[in-house]
């Protein structure tokens, strides 16, 4: 392999779903061009395909598309206009017979999709259209559904009746199993200063994307900065009592070992409030146990990390600052192993 120049872009794959994807995209998208002597970025999104509830599950049934829902909000976040296509593509109809509940950036995918007859060859075509600052890849282009072993035994199917079940997961598993990535974003990761998981439902939009045959094994494979962004809150349903530690040890055995170097933490305590609106629901700040992370053998980040507001969310700029520190340092142990 060619060194990789200082002057060309910082690569960096990030991995996942749902809003803390969206988070993490939107917080690295003002680095994307070059300026005051940084090189810009690269980025490549690589986005689980397993929804089937609301929007996304109606066209995944009615049109038999990939749930395109949480790869809709990933070009929201990477949009160069992000304002107005935010307005356009997160419009949901509240009215019409088969429009109701839909929203329009679903409907464009899915319709992309029939032109084009193939879901990744659509996204990437959006993704032109619409002058993305990045690029964005399913997981795999196989329509794969999951399947959860909860404790006692009890096997539950479909991402919807995964995050509502009330006991413990002790397993999370994608039907078919053979399901295969796409070749752009194993080239991606391949070629990456640094890979990021999460943040994001641990379950049902991190790991899923860890299942698809080959993506884990890449992702070991690459000299990559790897990491993972820690969640703010535990998940009812998913993670209940689930430290930072607990996080990292499900990844490693849904992806067959170690996987990340890194573990990105927030410092930041959620005020009482919050904590008792979340509290109604199930739902606490996740405990950032150091000391089980570090025994894991991984390095911590902690930072600042939480968005003000009336919801607990990764504040996007943080979380981006963040990325960009271990973008540089995986460049530098890039640039080291090509001498």
């Amino acid at each position: 392999m060619q060194p990789t120049g200082i002057t060309e872009p910082l690569r960096v794959v990030s991995i996942g779903g749902g809003t803390g994807l969206s988070s993490l995209l939107d917080g690295l998208k003002k680095y994307v061009h070059p300026q005051d002597g940084h090189p810009g970025l690269d980025i490549t999104a690589i986005v689980a395909v397993s929804d089937d509830g609301g929007s996304s599950g109606r066209l995944r049934r009615e049109f038999d598309v990939l749930p395109p829902g949480d790869i809709r909000n990933c070009m929201v976040a990477l949009s160069e206009d992000g304002a107005l296509l935010s307005r356009l593509f997160q419009y949901r109809f509240d009215a019409g017979h088969g429009l109701k509940g839909h929203s329009f950036g679903n409907l464009f995918l899915t319709a992309m999709t029939t032109v084009t007859g193939d879901f990744p060859e659509a996204v990437k075509k959006s993704c032109e259209v619409l002058n993305i600052a990045g690029r964005i890849f399913p997981a795999t282009a196989a329509n794969v559904r999951l399947e959860a072993v909860l404790d006692g035994g009890r096997v539950v199917s479909g991402e919807t009746r995964i995050s509502r079940s009330k006991r413990r997961i002790r397993e999370i598993r994608l039907k078919p199993a053979n399901a295969k990535p796409i070749k752009e974003a194993l080239e991606a990761i391949e070629r990456a200063d640094l890979i990021t998981l999460g943040p994001g439902s641990l379950f049902t939009s991190v790991i899923p994307n860890l299942l698809v045959r080959g993506i884990p094994q890449a992702i070991r494979k690459s000299p990559a900065l790897k990491a993972y962004f820690v969640n703010l809150m535990s998940q009812p349903g998913e993670t209940i009592d689930f430290r930072a530690s607990d996080h990292v040890t499900a990844i490693r055995e849904h992806a067959g070992g170690p996987l990340v170097e890194y573990a990105v933490v927030s410092t930041t305590r959620i005020s009482p409030t919050l904590r008792r609106r979340y509290a109604e629901q199930n739902a606490s700040q996740v405990e950032n146990d150091i000391s089980g992370l570090r025994e894991l053998g991984l390095k911590v980040l902690e930072a600042d990390l939480l968005q003000k507001g009336a919801q607990v969310r990764h504040n996007p700029a943080a979380i981006g600052a963040v990325a960009l520190e271990l973008l540089h340092m995986g460049r530098k142990r890039r640039l080291g192993s090509a001498t």
